[in-house]
């Protein structure tokens, strides 16, 4: 697939939830439904930055989104760890 393709694809999505299953990105609605605008905001964010090349880097962009959302809920003073992230990889 290349850049225009998959640009394309990103660009046909309606809602947010359509990018998370077709990036076979595992999510929980009620987070969705609560922070939607900053998760959407920052997949922009990360696609305006380096164009993806393929399926593999959008993904990327949408899972590093939706890691970032989750662990700016997390408190900054504390240590703990990133839980019911279910794409994240720093567990």
């Amino acid at each position: 697939m290349s850049q225009n393709d998959i640009l394309q694809k990103i660009a046909s999505f309606t809602s947010i939830e359509q990018a998370l299953d077709y990036f076979e990105i595992g999510f929980d609605s009620k987070f969705i439904n609560e922070y939607r605008t900053p998760l959407v905001k920052r997949f922009n964010g990360y696609l305006l930055i380096s164009k993806p090349d393929d399926w593999f880097s959008a993904r990327r962009a949408l899972k590093n989104a939706y890691c970032k959302v989750q662990r700016g809920r997390l408190d900054p003073h504390s240590r703990s760890a990133c839980r019911g992230c279910t794409s994240c990889q720093r567990r």
